[in-house]
């Protein structure tokens, strides 16, 4: 009996182990443990997501600069002849009648204009005198006197000056009753006597002198010696 009671209980013992260990039935009214997974841990937040950037363009390549070109060499051109200015049309003859306020034509059918250009002075007319030595007795029969100067404007140039002259004053009697000195442009004509040059009274002379301009103007002084300078008439020619 003591061997088949020590088998009951090796049974029993193995026949509880069997239970606990394959999970059917409840030992002492206690449930058994379960047997599921604990519950798995709060997973931590994702990472915010950075936004994504707009795609970049690729940088374009910066060219290296272009060497600058090299200028073809100019050709070499002879230097033109300088030009040749053409020359100023010659003056037409400018005469000048003094003493009146009138132009007047000569027996050639040359202008002669009205008194103009002197510096100082009062005019003289003796209008029915006989003046011998000239076909134009118009001109020496008024005159200047007194004056101190003469001046016309003209283009640079050479001229040819012709002064007129005659002695129509009743207060001049003879030689060197008058005398008296002039310059044109520079030539000089000391104590010039009308009535010596003239050979007397009423008696037309010219002096002619040729002169260059330079300065736009032709000029004439008149200095006294005895009585007053005078004069008739003054032309001024244009030379080639």
């Amino acid at each position: 009996m003591p061997y088949v009671a020590s088998c009951l209980v090796a049974m029993l013992g193995v026949a509880l182990l069997t239970g606990c260990q394959s999970g059917k039935g409840q030992v002492s009214g206690k449930t058994a443990p379960s047997t599921a997974a604990a519950p798995a841990a709060p997973a931590a937040p994702e990472p915010a997501t950075a936004p994504v950037a707009a795609p970049v363009a690729p940088a374009k390549p910066v060219a290296a600069p272009a060497p600058p070109p090299i200028a073809a060499p100019a050709p070499v051109v002879a230097p033109a002849p300088a030009a040749t200015s053409a020359p100023a049309p010659l003056l037409q003859p400018i005469r000048i009648k003094a003493g009146t306020s009138e132009t007047i034509t000569d027996a050639d059918g040359n202008v002669w204009l009205p008194d103009q250009g002197f510096d100082g002075g009062e005019v003289y007319e003796l209008p029915d005198a006989e003046i011998a030595n000239t076909k134009s007795p118009a001109i020496y029969r008024t005159e200047r006197y007194s004056m101190t100067a003469f001046s016309y404007p003209v283009p640079n140039g050479k001229y040819t000056v012709k002064l007129h002259f005659a002695e129509i004053y009743s207060g001049i009697t003879g030689p060197g009753d008058r005398v008296f000195s002039f310059n044109v442009e520079g030539h000089e004509f000391k104590d010039f006597d009308i009535w010596v040059k003239a050979g007397g009274p009423n008696k037309a002379y010219v002096e002619s002198v040729d002169v260059e301009v330079t300065d736009g103007k032709l000029d004439i002084t008149f200095t006294p010696k005895e009585e007053n300078p005078k004069i008739n008439g003054i032309e001024i020619i244009p030379r080639s």
